[in-house]
C-alpha cells in the first residue's frame, strides 16, 4: 500500500485576515471588544421564582434574547473597535436565520463595502446539564469570508437560579476554520460511520441569503452529529479554564455538578452519596470565596444537609 494513502490528512489550522487587510485593525479591536463583554454586558431581563429543576430549559428559551443584548452591548463598545470613529456609518445588526447571524453592515446603501465582518453568535447556558454547547455548525467553508467569527458565548443567571444574565468569556475562533475542522474531523477522526463521505454545499458566495442552502451534508449520519462542534474537541482547553470560572464565588463546575444531581431520576442513596462528594469539595473551597458570598455558600450547605436528613 502506498504509504501516503494511509496517512490521516493534516488537521486544518486556524488562520486570520491577511495583515494588508485595510479593515484588519478594526478586525483586531472587534475580538478586543468581544473578550471584554463580560464586564461590559448590560442586560434588562431579570428571572425570578425558577424552579432549580427547570433551570436546563433556560438554553433554548433565552439564549436569542442573551445573543440580542450582545449585539447591543457591542454597539455600545464602540470607543473599543473604533476609538477614531473611522466606522461611524457601521453597527452591528443581528439577523437571525441566516450565516453569519450578526454583520457590521454600513448604514447607507451607498456606502462600500456594505458588510465588513460577520460574526456568527451562539449563546450557551453554562450550567445547562450536557456540559457542553449542543449547537450544530453545518456551514460549508466557502461562504466564510477570511474575517468571519464564530463566536460562543456562555452565560448563567448572577444568583444562579434567579437574577440577570451573567456572561462570561467567550470562545472566539474564525468562522472559516470552525468550518473546515468540522468537515475534517467527520472525515478523518469519527468512529463508528462507515461511509465518511461529505456532500459539500453549492453555495459560494459571502454573506449568502437566508434561502441559499449553505450546509455541509453527511452521506450517513445516523446518530445525528454531524456539526456538533464540541463532540470534535475543540473546545476541550477552553471548557477547562471556562468551568474554572465562579458565579457567586463557587466554581461553575461545582454549581453543575449540584444542578445534575437533582435532575437524573436518581435513587436517593445515590443522590446523597453525589451531595456529600459536592459538600466536601465545597467546604474545601470556602476559604477562597468572598466575604459577600458566604451566605450562598451556607444556603448550599443547608440544603446538603437536610438531603441527608
Amino acid at each position: 500500500m502506498d504509504q501516503t494513502e494511509s496517512q490521516t490528512p493534516t488537521a486544518p489550522v486556524e488562520s486570520e485576515p491577511n495583515k494588508d487587510w485595510e479593515h484588519y485593525a478594526l478586525y483586531l479591536a472587534v475580538k478586543k471588544a468581544l473578550f471584554s463583554l463580560p464586564s461590559r454586558f448590560e442586560s434588562s431581563l431579570r428571572i425570578s421564582d425558577v424552579l432549580a429543576t427547570d433551570l436546563f430549559a433556560f438554553n433554548s428559551a433565552l439564549s436569542a434574547t442573551i445573543e440580542e443584548q450582545v449585539v447591543a452591548s457591542l454597539n455600545k463598545l464602540r470607543l473599543v473597535w473604533d476609538p477614531d470613529e473611522k466606522y461611524a456609518l457601521y453597527d452591528f445588526e443581528r439577523r437571525p436565520q441566516t450565516f453569519p447571524d450578526v454583520i457590521l453592515k454600513a448604514s447607507s446603501l451607498d456606502i462600500d463595502p456594505q458588510i465588513i465582518l460577520g460574526i456568527e453568535l451562539k449563546g450557551w447556558y453554562v450550567l445547562a446539564k450536557e456540559q457542553e454547547p449542543s449547537f450544530r455548525y453545518k456551514v460549508t467553508p466557502a461562504v466564510c469570508a477570511d474575517a468571519d467569527l464564530l463566536v460562543v458565548v456562555p452565560w448563567a443567571l448572577s444568583d444562579v437560579v434567579s437574577g440577570t444574565p451573567k456572561v462570561f468569556s467567550p470562545f472566539v475562533t474564525s468562522a472559516k476554520y470552525a468550518a473546515e475542522y468540522k468537515n475534517w474531523y467527520w472525515q478523518h477522526q469519527i468512529e463508528g460511520t462507515s461511509d465518511k463521505t461529505i456532500v459539500l454545499s453549492a453555495v459560494s458566495q459571502h454573506y449568502p441569503a437566508k434561502s441559499d442552502a449553505i450546509s455541509d451534508t453527511p452521506v450517513k449520519d445516523g446518530g445525528g452529529n454531524f456539526g456538533r462542534l464540541a463532540r470534535t474537541k475543540m473546545l476541550d482547553e477552553y471548557k477547562t479554564e471556562l468551568f474554572g470560572e465562579r458565579l457567586a464565588g463557587i466554581p461553575l463546575s461545582s454549581w453543575q455538578r449540584f444542578l445534575k444531581i437533582f435532575t437524573e431520576n436518581s435513587s436517593l442513596e445515590k443522590m446523597d452519596r453525589q451531595l456529600d462528594i459536592l459538600a466536601k469539595s465545597i467546604l474545601k473551597d470556602k476559604k477562597k470565596i468572598p466575604e459577600k458570598n458566604i451566605k450562598i455558600v451556607e444556603k448550599i450547605q443547608e440544603i446538603l444537609r437536610l438531603a441527608e436528613d
